[in-house]
């Protein structure tokens, strides 16, 4: 008996150094040995108990292995020396990814926005809006595409790292704009700029869904529901950002706003991110202090766009600006030197109060000679009523329409008192009627009713189309072989067509090639052109039915620049204002827009 007490004393003895060695690494970190320890030193057989302290039991294992690597060990140590805060166990107590859910829909809707501002911006900026949007998608899908593949190197701190990828692309979207718009006013390469705002907003939208993948998987286990709810809200969000910002954003609150805006959300979401799930993020604190800051200057620059915009696009004028507008359609800005006043949409210049006459005076008055009755007119585009001065000196005049697709235009010539002073108050015509809807649609709904026979719709003695060149996919269709066959089917027998058709010395593939355009659809047409200061040599197209004898061709008004003896000249070209390959310039239309090509590498060789 004493025999057998010694040794369950010795057993004793070092089952309790044993459970101190383990109570020393559970001091360590980890508790769980700890505990299994101690429920072994109290319950385990006498045997085991010698045998594991001979060999090692599996919970010193268990301790030595927390000591060289187990990251929960290594956690704690963590914690205890800095008093951060950790990520919340694999079982994800307490988690809820419906929250996660919501901040997909609104981030998505942002980068949405983002895509479609810059393509927007470039337009805007440099032009050519097939390239500039093609660009945009193909280069920001990419780098979404890299952005996706980058993640595989991210391995823990999941919502840190999704709270810094939205705390940067809040702030690089939304100051895209004011960027893109100051690289073009002070840096030699946009496009450089450009392609790096893209770049950049697309590597960080592609680190966005797969973390938010990972993070829903990893606690709240459920792939099949994790992938559907995930994409789901990310398709609609991008439906509601693609919707919102050419119906809602761009129109009422311009470029900057709208960017400034989409920031502030972006953030917002960021903000939200770590209030709702601070436990698991590191430095909580420093990075809700890092978004809110971000936040309220994004704020700020939303409240403060206007005077911001103002100041940055007084740059890309020479003139101070003393009028800007966003409408529904396009920026309209106007810009006063001393005497001359001058109308930009888009960036583009419409008129110079200096020198409008001399374009309009030709535009009106070689069609108004060539013309027999001037009773019934249409001007398709003239919002700001300067062509439409000049065809209210006919004496024969009784009804003129105005089509022009932008009510902001319209009533801005009609109420702006230096513009209302230009045109002479046309606009306020009681012979006027002014239809704000697309030229195209117009003329389609004239010509449906000629076939329904409805008699109070008279065909046009002198048609005016004065619209803005053919820079973009929309304006091209109105240069369209069947854009000018529907003037045609709107025009009386003998009435006549005139057509701004841009500059035959700039862009002389262009002019030329809408000269083979309209003459597919009407049996003479006559180019000419006209020095105007602010524009240069500026071109037209005039359209009959009947042969219109140019030698002897009579002014029944002339102006302060169009006078019978220069009229000749109006239809002389030299040799340099001639296309180089008339032969191999083809007729625009819906199946080859060729013109838009012709006119775009014109504008790339000028600038």
């Amino acid at each position: 008996m004493d025999a057998l007490d010694n040794l369950k004393e010795t057993q004793h003895e070092g089952m309790q150094d044993h459970a101190n060695q383990a109570d020393s690494v559970s001091c360590e970190g980890n508790d769980n040995d700890a505990k299994a320890m101690n429920e072994g030193s109290k319950g385990d057989d006498s045997a085991k108990a010698g045998q594991a302290a001979n060999k090692g039991d599996d919970s010193a294992k268990a301790g030595q292995a927390a000591n060289k690597g187990d990251d929960s060990a290594k956690t704690g140590q963590s914690a205890n020396k800095k008093g951060d805060k950790i990520e919340l166990p694999a079982d994800g107590e307490g988690f809820s990814y419906r929250r996660l859910l919501f901040t997909t829909l609104v981030i998505s809707g942002c980068s949405m926005v983002y895509e479609l501002l810059i393509s927007s911006v470039s337009t805007y900026l440099i032009g050519d809006g097939i390239e500039q949007f093609s660009i945009t998608i193909g280069l920001y899908m990419c780098a979404m595409g890299v952005g996706s593949y980058l993640t595989r190197k991210i391995k823990n701190r999941l919502f840190n790292w999704l709270v810094a990828v939205e705390i940067l692309i809040g702030v690089i979207g939304g100051t895209c704009a004011l960027v893109l718009f100051l690289s073009n006013i002070y840096l030699p390469s946009y496009k450089l700029v450009m392609f790096s705002e893209i770049i950049a907003i697309g590597l960080l939208a592609g680190l966005e869904i797969p973390l938010l993948l990972r993070i829903i998987e990893k606690y709240d286990s459920n792939l099949r529901l994790t992938l559907s709810s995930v994409f789901t809200f990310d398709y609609v969000g991008g439906l509601i950002g693609s919707i919102a910002f050419p119906l809602l954003l761009l129109p009422h609150i311009g470029y900057f706003a709208t960017a400034f805006l989409a920031g502030t959300l972006n953030l917002m979401m960021a903000l939200f991110i770590i209030f709702s799930y601070k436990k698991y993020i590191r430095f909580p604190r420093v990075s809700f202090l890092v978004a809110l800051i971000c936040c309220a200057l994004m704020f700020w620059g939303m409240l403060f766009s206007e005077r911001v915009a103002r100041q940055v696009e007084q740059g890309l004028y020479r003139d101070r600006i003393v009028y800007m507008e966003q409408s529904p359609y396009q920026k309209i800005v106007l810009t006063k030197h001393r005497y001359d006043l001058r109308m930009f949409i888009n960036g583009n210049i419409q008129f110079s109060s200096r020198d409008e006459y001399r374009y309009h005076e030709a535009l009106v008055h070689v069609a108004g000679a060539a013309a027999n009755s001037h009773e019934n007119v249409l001007i398709l585009g003239g919002g700001d009523g300067l062509a439409l001065r000049e065809v209210l000196k006919y004496e024969d005049v009784r009804h003129v329409d105005l089509v022009d697709l932008d009510k902001a235009v319209v009533e801005l010539s009609r109420t702006h008192h230096e513009i209302r002073e230009l045109n002479a108050g046309a606009l306020s015509s009681d012979k006027l009627t002014v239809h704000n809807t697309d030229a195209f649609r117009f003329l389609e709904e004239r010509v449906e009713k000629f076939k329904a026979g409805d008699t109070s719709v008279r065909p046009y003695d002198m048609m005016i189309v004065d619209l803005p060149d053919p820079n973009n996919a929309d304006l091209n269709k109105l240069y369209m072989d069947l854009f000018y066959r529907l003037c045609s089917n709107n025009l009386s027998a003998h009435g006549v067509l005139v057509i701004q058709s841009t500059s035959p010395y700039y862009a002389p593939d262009a002019f030329w090639c809408i000269h083979k355009t309209v003459g597919a659809e009407f049996a003479h047409v006559y180019p000419f052109h006209v020095q105007v200061p602010t524009f240069g040599d500026w071109g037209f197209q005039m359209a009959t039915r009947d042969p219109v004898d140019i030698a002897n061709l009579q002014l029944k008004v002339t102006g302060r620049y169009l006078t019978q003896e220069n009229l000749p000249a109006l239809f002389k070209f030299a040799g340099d204002e001639r296309s180089q390959d008339v032969d191999g310039l083809v007729v625009n239309s819906l199946t080859r827009p060729r013109l838009l090509e012709y006119y775009v590498k014109a504008e790339r060789v000028w600038n």
